[in-house]
């Protein structure tokens, strides 16, 4: 089967704060906000291993599509997590999203196949566009697909990837090559190696599975949609609420030989795309710079809500302050022909809860 999934990408993906570092390509660190010229050389990306650095220099047009898949899964983690108190928040000061994911607990989890899925959907878009020369010919990448024993359609059991196949392919494993690689490189013996190495893969094997990825270029195609078109949010939006679902589920498993085992012996194992963690969750509740824990004082709450966006819940019964503010809107908008639009703006009082 698969080899054991990896630790995040070595890419800016660290998790840290609101805005990426200048010269961060790795797990531990952002991906950085470059323009349309050229990367800083491998050797200059904060966060890479040598063996990264080496797959750098060998795989250099395919490392922007690396830092996109990355600012990709930071997007999307603050997307999917904008209303719960640990909001995928991101930081300058800690390692992209925080000492929280440092920690195995079930948001680290996420955050690790998020990344991962990202690295894989972006490479494969790049793939699908044009935008890459080589891709299914490297032959210096080489993985096992994730459809082993899937119920989606999937190459056929065991089916090792190397050389010449599907861009989706190509993605998935280049993601597999270039992510993994620092946690193998540590031998992957540990629990939470295992554990990183769990998630990443089983980010990869939502991309995989994922339909939409199968029309137009036949199995694994992505379509030819151009490489910065918005055509891919969609998608993406879809993947990142797959991996929420399995947020939800995930499993507490505890190291057992070589594997990871439920620590609760009435579970059912874990699936390969089911998401485990080895440590409870805080509440993130009180702030905790320690910890990396944000706390929810000062976050806008639903007042009207009773979930977990509501103000009882992300406020954890601290209260919450009200205030009117005037939001500034485009309003009575109309199409000129030919093209343009012209819109009013608007201003209006609303009310604005947030937490004490």
């Amino acid at each position: 089967g698969p080899p054991p999934l990896s630790k995040r990408t070595g890419l800016s993906l660290s998790r840290k704060g609101s805005n990426l570092r200048p010269n961060s390509l790795s797990p531990h660190s952002r991906p950085p906000k470059y323009g349309p010229g050229p990367l800083p050389t491998c050797e200059k990306l904060k966060g890479l291993i040598q063996r990264q650095v080496q797959m750098c220099k060998r795989n250099l047009e395919v490392m922007d599509s690396v830092r996109r898949g990355a600012q990709l899964a930071i997007e999307e983690c603050q997307y999917q997590f904008r209303n719960r108190r640990w909001n995928c928040s991101t930081l300058d000061s800690l390692p992209v999203f925080g000492k929280v994911v440092t920690q195995g607990t079930r948001e680290a989890a996420f955050v690790y196949a998020i990344s991962s899925a990202g690295v894989a959907f972006a490479v494969t878009r790049a793939c699908s566009s044009g935008e890459l020369e080589k891709c299914g010919c490297d032959r210096t990448v080489h993985g096992v697909s994730p459809g082993h024993g899937a119920p989606h359609p999937s190459p056929p059991t065991g089916f090792q990837w190397s050389g010449c196949s599907d861009n989706i392919a190509y993605g998935v494993a280049f993601s597999q090559s270039f992510v993994d690689v620092r946690e193998r490189s540590k031998g992957a013996s540990s629990s939470r190696a295992l554990m990183n190495l769990h998630n990443n893969e089983a980010g990869r094997k939502v991309v995989w599975h994922f339909p939409c990825h199968r029309h137009r270029q036949g199995r694994g195609g992505l379509g030819r949609a151009p490489a910065h078109s918005p055509t891919p949010l969609p998608v993406a939006r879809r993947v990142g609420k797959r991996l929420v679902s399995r947020w939800h589920r995930a499993m507490c498993g505890p190291r057992h030989a070589q594997a990871l085992v439920p620590r609760n012996a009435q579970f059912k194992p874990h699936t390969d795309e089911d998401l485990v963690y080895l440590e409870p969750s805080p509440d993130f509740c009180e702030q905790d710079m320690r910890s990396g824990v944000l706390g929810t004082r000062g976050r806008t709450c639903n007042k009207t809500s009773k979930a977990i966006d509501g103000c009882e819940l992300l406020c954890c019964g601290r209260g919450f302050h009200t205030a009117l503010v005037e939001l500034a809107e485009r309003c009575s908008c109309k199409f000129h022909w030919c093209c343009f639009v012209k819109c009013r703006q608007c201003h209006r009082l609303v009310e604005l809860h947030t937490c004490r």
